[in-house]
């Protein structure tokens, strides 16, 4: 069977680890309808260096 051309992936990057200037970084990936939702996504998602869920935001 063939995929759905309306499924794309996407890369979730937290937004908290960036200010706290902590090395390295906390991805996701995943997986939204283009057709249902055009605009960028946020999520809240464990970030494991920082040990708390925070905002992740959609990428590039």
């Amino acid at each position: 069977m063939a995929r759905s051309k309306n499924r794309i992936q996407v890369i979730l990057e937290c937004t908290e680890h960036k200010t706290t200037g902590q090395p390295g970084m906390s991805r996701y990936i995943t997986t939204k309808n283009r057709k249902n939702t055009t605009e960028r996504i946020e999520l809240k998602k464990y970030n494991p260096v920082l040990k708390k869920y925070t905002v992740h935001k959609e990428i590039k």
